[in-house]
């Protein structure tokens, strides 16, 4: 009995001592070379630290003495330390906020003057929903939050109300709750460029007629006013540039086709009559839902296929009845959308008098990849691709982003309430360009070789560059988690992962061994990552915690893009499972490129 209680002690002891970081060798190594016999580091060696082993070329003794300032704010260092750093606080600085894995503080630095169809774009799906795609409520509020985090493509599905007077924003034929559109429309202008100047895009999926959709018209005309960018009724030659258009707003949505023509034919071929298009979305879904059950285990030909009024175009009425479009409603649209009638070749025909926009499904673009990789990433030059969740994500998952950014598809959009890898590689893309929502296509994708030729993300290409990775420590979750979050007996068994999204021939995961019962780990391990396409890489960061008899314990992750990794010794901090950063844990980690 005795001994049990001793062991038990013993445990709980071992479970609330309070871990301190102390730094690797290599980092005392590195003090070392870089400091006098005293033991202290001045800045003018620390000047020379930033330039020979953090690589910033272009560091002067202000950039060293700005480092010692902030120390001195932080109060890790004090006023007898004015000469320099001792070995603690250098081991601070390292793995301390001021010196981050990015520069988050740099700002833009893209060349924002390309036409739109240039940028990857930070794209929502159903931007509306607080949950899943079947029974949560609609509300602003993730627009809101959306909007907060740099998002700049929201989507809205209108609907007319209960009373057909109205116009409310829902995902139709599901039970989800209606929020009228003026309530998201308010806040989107309200909320707009809180993260971000650049423009927002708002993409209508419409079931209107032509009287509610006159009516929208003048809700989003009197609600925007000024900002709302209006190229008028025609098709633009070319996209403006997200410069040109800073703080404005502009509507993207099919072109309203001809009303009671179409509702007239849908009827006498036994259609459903409720929307004014031909076979939406919400429609699939209304004659779904009673077989949901049998619907995920379906194959993909059985899918449910979102946006179809995205796609599908309404039958021509003849001549006469133009006079039913609203046209107050078709000015306003400034990115024409649509599929035209005919095959993925002509969707994907490249006209050189006018852009339009496509939207395609996750195992639509897929499929077309298989057989029409080049043309999709032709018409991407010019033109925006948009593609869409399958309809089977009713749990508001997503799929990976990079099989829609590889083909130079803009608007790849997500599901931004819910979380997981996909969303993380999602978010890891848009830390890039200062988090302004756009990020610069590559070369590569907007460039056609000396005979036309244009990027194929098929093709095995040589590497350009290898990432190279020293994983030393981590420290943190001693302060973020309940000291019995990983473990109730014993300090937690950590583990990394490290690993890049990316083209396929890039795409890869490595993991350090695990440490047991350590709340600082220090790995020491080195990894290195061959690219091939290291334009489109994002490198990807987990941290778990083994066990033995449950699944292991998530202990943070991070995304970033290579493209703007800064060499040397970094501090990488991790988030949450749904991107939020923690407040302490992070990871000590070397970068460089050869």
């Amino acid at each position: 009995m005795s001994k049990q209680t001793y062991s038990v002690c013993f445990c709980f002891r071992r479970r609330f001592k309070l871990a301190v970081a102390e730094a690797p060798e290599e980092i005392k190594s590195l003090f070392n070379q870089y400091s006098d016999n005293h033991g202290i580091m001045s800045v003018e060696n620390l000047q020379r630290f930033l330039v020979e082993i953090q690589k910033q070329d272009n560091a002067t003794v202000d950039d060293a003495q700005a480092v010692l300032n902030s120390l001195h704010e932080l109060k890790i260092l004090n006023i007898f330390h004015r000469k320099g750093l001792h070995l603690e606080a250098f081991f601070k600085y390292l793995f301390g906020d001021i010196n981050p894995p990015i520069d988050f503080k740099r700002g833009v630095q893209h060349d924002m003057t390309c036409p739109l169809s240039h940028y990857f774009i930070y794209t929502g799906h159903n931007s509306y929903l607080t949950g899943n795609q079947l029974s949560s409520d609609c509300s602003d509020v993730p627009i809101i939050q959306a909007l907060h985090k740099g998002v700049r493509v929201i989507e809205l599905d209108i609907w007319p109300n209960s009373t057909k007077d109205n116009v409310d924003v829902l995902h139709g034929g599901t039970l989800t709750t209606p929020v009228e559109l003026i309530k998201c429309l308010r806040s989107i202008k309200e909320h707009a460029f809180t993260a971000s100047d650049y423009p927002v895009v708002i993409t209508l999926e419409d079931h209107l007629t032509p009287d509610l959709q006159a009516k929208v018209a003048e809700m989003i005309t009197q609600t925007f006013g000024d900002i709302l960018f209006t190229p008028g009724s025609e098709s633009l030659k070319e996209f403006p540039s997200p410069e040109s258009l800073k703080k404005r707003i502009m509507i993207s949505t099919k072109p309203p086709k001809e009303y009671l023509e179409a509702k007239q034919i849908k009827e006498r071929e036994g259609g459903d009559s409720q929307s004014g298009k031909g076979g939406s979305d919400e429609e699939a879904w209304g004659k779904e839902i009673p077989n949901l059950k049998g619907k995920f285990k379906s194959d993909e030909k059985n899918e449910l296929d979102e946006d179809k009024s995205d796609e599908e175009d309404a039958p021509d009425g003849d001549n006469k009845s133009q006079q039913h479009i609203a046209p107050e409603y078709k000015h306003l649209i400034a990115i024409h959308a649509g599929k035209p009638k005919g095959g993925i070749e002509e969707c994907l025909k490249v006209d050189p008098n006018k852009v339009r926009r496509l939207s395609l499904s996750e195992p639509q673009l897929e499929k077309t990849a298989e057989t029409h990789a080049t043309q999709i990433v032709r018409f991407t030059q010019r033109n925006i691709l948009r593609v869409y969740p399958k309809g089977i994500r009713v749990n508001s998952s997503n799929y990976n982003p990079l099989i829609g950014w590889m083909h130079g598809a803009q608007m790849v959009a997500f599901n931004m309430q819910g979380y997981g890898r996909s969303l993380w590689l999602m978010q890891g893309m848009f830390r890039a360009n200062g988090g302004c929502g756009y990020v610069k296509k590559p070369d590569l994708l907007l460039k056609a070789g000396p005979h036309g030729e244009v990027f194929d993300p098929r093709a095995k290409l040589p590497v350009k560059i290898t990432l190279k990775i020293k994983v030393y420590m981590g420290e943190g979750w001693y302060y973020d988690f309940h000291r019995t979050h990983f473990d109730a007996y014993s300090p937690p068994d950590f583990y990394a992962r490290v690993g890049i999204a990316g083209v396929p021939a890039d795409t890869v995961m490595k993991k350090t061994k695990t440490l047991e019962d350590n709340w600082i780990p220090v790995w020491n391990e080195e990894f290195e990552f061959p690219l091939t396409v290291p334009e489109l890489a994002l490198l990807r960061v987990e941290v778990h915690e083994y066990d033995m008899s449950e699944k292991d314990d998530f202990g943070g992750q991070t995304c970033l893009p290579v493209s703007e990794l800064r060499r040397g010794i970094r501090a990488i901090p991790l988030h949450d499972r749904k991107g939020v950063k923690y407040n302490n844990v992070k990871l000590l980690v070397k970068f460089d490129f050869v």
